[in-house]
C-alpha cells in the first residue's frame, strides 16, 4: 500500500468544540502514526505481511511513525523513503461524541508514488485510494503493474473537499478488484439518495462493490461469488472513530483473500472496527487477534450465562470459533497511543 502518513494527535472526550477565543479540555488524548498508517497497522496485527511505501521527514515525528511502524508494528518500510528539510504532515483530531473534525498540515510528497515504487513487490492484494477531487482518475502505474502480476486490488474513496464528486472515478474501477467507500461517499459519487441503490450502481462497476454504512452497518455485491449480504453494526460505545474505516478495509482484504462467505467478511470487519472505535488512539486503536479473542471469549461467557443479547451474538458470530487463535503466540494486542512510550506487543 501506499500514501501519506501523517503525526496524528488525537483529542477525545471533548464536551463541545472550541469556539473562538475559548479552551476546551480533552479527557484523553493520543499521539500515533495516521493517514495510511492507519490501514497497514489494522492490517500488520490482523496477520497480514504488510509493505508500505510513503514519504517520511527527517524530524522526531517522522523518526516516531518511522520506528512506530516499523518495529512495534511489523510494517515492511523498504520501500519508504526519507526526505530531507520535508516537514512531516500533521493531524490533529477532535472526537465529540461520536464524530470528529480533524485540522491537517501537510505538503506534498517531493517525488511521486510511482517513483517511490518503482516495480511493486509480488503481494496477494494492494489497497488503493481513489477519488478524493484528484485532477487524474488513472489508477497509478505501479497498482497495474500489481494487478498484473495477480495482486487483487482494493479501492477506497477519498474525502471531496472540492464537493464535485466527480463520476471520473469509475473509471479507475476498471482496474480495481473491490471499491470500499463509505454512504456518504457512495451516493455522492452515484448521484443516488440510498445507500443501497448506491451499491446497485457500483456493483455494475467492479466485482465487490462494499458501502459501509455506519452504526446501520455495512452491505456489498460481489460478482465472482454472486453473493450479496446486509449486516448490522456491533453495538458499542464508540469513543474514538478515528481510523475505523481503514480498519474495517484490512479486514474485508483479509476476509477476501482467505475466501469467506461475504456476510462472514463483513461480520468480522465489523466487528474489528467496532472494537477499534472503543478504545483512543487511531492507527494503535486497531485490535489484533488478541483483542478478537478476548471479545469473542467475553461473549461466550456471557451467553454460557444466559445474557440474551450475547446469546445472538453467539450466534450471528459463530463462525470466529473456527478463526480466533488459541495460542499466546497468534494474540497481539493493541498499543500504547503515545509518543512518549513504546509498547511491547503480547
Amino acid at each position: 500500500m501506499s500514501g501519506t502518513v501523517f503525526l496524528d494527535i488525537v483529542f477525545t472526550g471533548l464536551p463541545a468544540l472550541p469556539e473562538a477565543g475559548t479552551e476546551v479540555w480533552a479527557a484523553g488524548m493520543a499521539s500515533c502514526p495516521g493517514g495510511i498508517a492507519n490501514l497497514a497497522v489494522a492490517a500488520s496485527r490482523l496477520g497480514l505481511r504488510t509493505s508500505l511505501a510513503a514519504g517520511f521527514g527527517d524530524d522526531v515525528y517522522a523518526d516516531f511513525c518511522w520506528r512506530t511502524l516499523a518495529e512495534q508494528e511489523r510494517v515492511d518500510l523498504s520501500s519508504s523513503r526519507q526526505f530531507a528539510g520535508w516537514h512531516s504532515p500533521v493531524t490533529v483530531s477532535m472526537a465529540v461524541q461520536r464524530d470528529r473534525s480533524m485540522v491537517t498540515h501537510a505538503h506534498s510528497i517531493p517525488i511521486t508514488g510511482d517513483a517511490l515504487i518503482g516495480t511493486p513487490p509480488p503481494s496477494r492484494a494492494v489497497i488503493t485510494s481513489i477519488g478524493g477531487g484528484a485532477a487524474d482518475p488513472v489508477l497509478p502505474t505501479w497498482v497495474a503493474r500489481a494487478r498484473e502480476n495477480g495482486a487483487m486490488i482494493f479501492a477506497d474513496a477519498g474525502w471531496d473537499p472540492t464537493g464535485v464528486w466527480d463520476p471520473a472515478l469509475f473509471s479507475s474501477l476498471a482496474g480495481c478488484d473491490a471499491f470500499m467507500p463509505n454512504a456518504v461517499e457512495a451516493m455522492s459519487y452515484t448521484r443516488t439518495d440510498s445507500p443501497r441503490d448506491a451499491l446497485y450502481k457500483l456493483a455494475g462497476h467492479v466485482p465487490l462493490a462494499v458501502v459501509t454504512c455506519g452504526g446501520d452497518g455495512a452491505m456489498a455485491i460481489d460478482a465472482a461469488t454472486g453473493e450479496e449480504a446486509s449486516v448490522p453494526a456491533l453495538p458499542v460505545d464508540a469513543l474514538d472513530p478515528t481510523g475505523a474505516g481503514d480498519v474495517f478495509g484490512a479486514a474485508l482484504v483479509l476476509g477476501t483473500i482467505a475466501g469467506w462467505p461475504l456476510e462472514h467478511r463483513l461480520l468480522f470487519a465489523g466487528v474489528s472496527a467496532a472494537l477499534a472505535v472503543h478504545e483512543f488512539g487511531g492507527s494503535l486503536a486497531a485490535p489484533g487477534w488478541g483483542d478478537i479473542r478476548d471479545w469473542w471469549q467475553g461473549v461466550e461467557t456471557q451467553a454460557a450465562a444466559g445474557h440474551r443479547g450475547a446469546t445472538e451474538l453467539r450466534s450471528r458470530y459463530g463462525f470466529l470459533d473456527d478463526l480466533v487463535p488459541r495460542t499466546h503466540v497468534c494474540g497481539v494486542r493493541r498499543a500504547a497511543a503515545t509518543i512518549a512510550r513504546q509498547s511491547d506487543l503480547t
